[in-house]
């Protein structure tokens, strides 16, 4: 999987903060039950040499179970007595052991080997909101998406629903590299931003890393980093994610300024993405007749060569929802 790589350390760290700080908890816990209730000490150093005896018994070999058993019958009874103990003095009978957030995998993000759901779960709000559209994918996904605002007309209906099917497929069948471009084309209103909030929340879901910006943002971006002293710079993002995260979608090409520094920027972004196999979803209210006289041939011929072009139909959809308030 691709999760983005700054979410992953930042989070891998957060877990190994978690797993030491439960640990350290659990010591001032023994350290206060130690000192508070009489005994407890001393059934908690008989325990350890219980474990002990275990191991030295597994190691000599011969016939052991027997020894073991009577090993453990010995061991229960100091566990039970360390309860007594501490309940006796007003502390619950776990008080003193390890307390994880997640007791899967002891908060340390990995139970047998595969990743735990918690440290999944993570990834994926971070994913979110280093997406760009945290709130957004919030509001338009696949599962609010209807096409019923296209069934005044056959056409447009049958249209959409072929559109709603390939970004399904896409999203759902998502990988890192290979899976190629779209292009949403269409006037506004169509559902072009709400089909790519919905296909980011999935492909986030399923662990890959998504970064959502406006064609002008894209370019904001690289005007920092050129004359501004750095990647960073405001609040612009770092524009190596624009080349190498799983999934870039960029919104409603067409509104930026067009010269031959955001068209090198547009250039350079859309082939070296494509020579990496990287996905792009591109969105736009032009109609391919204004994309190609808009943008140089070198930009248009790969989105036109190398996109999957998905033409948008029917009557705005925000004027219809305020129409039926």
């Amino acid at each position: 999987m691709g999760y983005n790589k700054e979410n992953f350390r930042r989070i891998r760290e957060a877990f190994a903060t978690k797993y030491r700080t439960a640990r350290e908890r659990a010591d001032r816990r023994l350290e206060e039950a130690w000192a508070a209730v009489p005994g407890l000490r001393e059934a908690d150093i008989e325990l350890s040499r219980v474990g002990l005896e275990i191991m030295k018994a597994i190691s000599a070999g011969g016939d052991t179970a027997a020894m073991i058993a009577k090993i453990r019958v010995r061991n229960e009874e100091l566990q039970a007595k360390r309860s007594k103990l501490l309940r006796a003095a007003g502390y619950p009978a776990d008080y003193t052991d390890l307390q994880y957030d997640c007791p899967a995998c002891c908060d340390s993000g990995y139970a047998d080997g595969v990743m735990c759901e918690c440290m999944r779960r993570e990834l994926i709000i971070a994913g979110c909101e280093s997406s760009g559209i945290a709130q957004l994918m919030r509001e338009q996904n696949f599962d609010n998406f209807t096409l019923d605002y296209y069934s005044s007309n056959i056409k447009h209906y049958e249209i959409m629903e072929n559109v709603l099917t390939t970004a399904f497929r896409f999203a759902n069948g998502f990988s890192e590299v290979g899976s190629g471009n779209l292009l949403f084309i269409g006037g506004t209103g169509l559902g072009k931003t709400h089909l790519s909030s919905a296909v980011a929340k999935r492909v986030i879901e399923r662990g890959f890393d998504v970064l959502y910006v406006s064609a002008q943002g894209l370019i904001s971006d690289f005007e920092r980093e050129r004359f501004g002293g750095g990647s960073y710079s405001g609040d612009g993002r770092d524009v190596g994610r624009y080349f190498y995260c799983d999934l870039l979608i960029v919104d409603d090409l067409g509104a930026e300024v067009t010269n031959q520094f955001t068209v090198s920027c547009l250039y350079n972004v859309i082939n070296t993405r494509l020579n990496l196999r990287k996905s792009i979803i591109i969105s736009t209210n032009l109609s391919k007749k204004e994309l190609e006289s808009r943008y140089a041939e070198r930009i248009t011929s790969r989105i036109f060569g190398e996109y999957k072009i998905l033409a948008f139909a029917g009557t705005d959809v925000r004027r219809q929802k305020l129409s039926q308030k």
